[in-house]
């Protein structure tokens, strides 16, 4: 699932993510894209709260694409 918050500031990008985290359920990957660079600090420190994960972060072009686990999800 792919939750597009580019152009938001924080702590939209944030709450998009634990909205979807919620509709998705354990077991779920997602991938959060945003343009706020606060969303590589915030996106650690939610999913340390939640009990998930966050498997990578990545920055191109200005967009940061970070990939979380959420709580229950699988091992590679």
């Amino acid at each position: 699932m792919i939750v597009d918050a580019r152009g938001h500031r924080c702590p939209t990008p944030s709450l998009k993510l634990q909205k979807a985290m919620r509709e998705a359920g354990p077991g779920a990957r997602l991938t959060l894209l945003a343009t706020d660079p606060m969303a590589r600090i915030d996106v650690p420190h939610l999913m340390a709260g939640l009990g998930g994960e966050v498997v990578s972060i990545d920055e191109a072009d200005g967009v940061l694409t970070i990939v979380v686990a959420t709580p229950g999800a699988p091992t590679d």
